[in-house]
């Protein structure tokens, strides 16, 4: 059964194709791939990010509070309308990520956020997440705001399930099509051939890692697909349009207050 409920402290990383090869080969002596990437196949992961009408949320979140919180439906691959998704509400306090999500079906979960109404409680759904996300619901107005994209390759460190790495690839978004089942196709949200590491720990990393890190050269960086995505489409709609970046950001605190 794959876990619903995850706390866990999250580590980034940026690199190119030549830096990626050389940490992954020296990974490989103390951690195993993931079941979905055996034979050493990446696995496409599909978002599809909820927001306000005025983006509150990942405004919000960009301010870098010591609490923030995001609502997204993820899929694995292109799913069919009634495939098995995940929805997941996504807390970050004081640096510790809370991820907490229930598997429904697709139609499900569009209804679910539309609506506000949890859907009827069957075997196989998480009724705790489901209230959580329920209340979460209450408290915005939400609509669909960007999908994102991504090819992954997962390792577990041996042993201890609690230590993951991930290396995502190829991370595409838009903002039109917002559907799931409309394909993952989009634009590119880094140059090519960069690749974002990130280290999940329940704990702090081992020594081992450290060195690892520290012998490769890299350094945790701040970098938040969401947040990205959203800053270059308003860099663009500002190349694009009148809106000048004050009235942006007067709108932006005039929201944070309100939230």
């Amino acid at each position: 059964m794959a876990i619903e409920v995850f706390n866990r402290y999250e580590n980034k990383y940026l690199m190119d194709t030549k830096a990626f090869y050389k940490i992954y080969n020296d990974l490989m002596e103390y951690m195993e791939p993931d079941e979905h990437n055996k034979d050493d196949k990446f696995y496409t992961i599909s978002n599809l990010y909820y927001d306000t009408e005025h983006h509150s949320l990942i405004r919000s979140s960009l301010s870098r509070p010591k609490y923030r919180e995001k609502l997204r439906i993820r899929a694995y691959g292109v799913p069919e309308a009634d495939a098995k998704v995940y929805l997941e509400l996504k807390k970050k306090v004081f640096g510790l990520v809370n991820k907490r999500r229930t598997s429904l079906q697709l139609n499900e979960a569009y209804d679910f956020v539309r609506s506000k109404e949890a859907p009827e409680f069957r075997k196989g759904m998480n009724q705790q997440v489901i209230s959580e996300i329920e209340y979460f619901l209450s408290r915005y107005d939400l609509k669909p705001a960007t999908y994102l994209a991504y090819d992954r390759i997962a390792l577990f460190c041996k042993g201890n399930r609690d230590l993951r790495i991930t290396f995502d690839t190829n991370i595409r978004s838009r903002r039109h099509d917002l559907k799931l089942e409309a394909g993952d196709s989009g634009e590119q949200l880094m140059e090519r051939g960069q690749w974002l590491m990130e280290v999940k720990a329940e704990k702090t990393v081992p020594v081992w890692l450290a060195h690892m890190l520290s012998e490769h050269g890299l350094y945790r960086t701040s970098f938040s697909k969401y947040g990205n995505e959203y800053k270059k489409s308003i860099r663009s709609t500002y190349a694009t349009s009148s809106i000048h970046p004050l009235t942006e950001q007067s709108l932006f605190e005039k929201e944070r207050i309100s939230l």
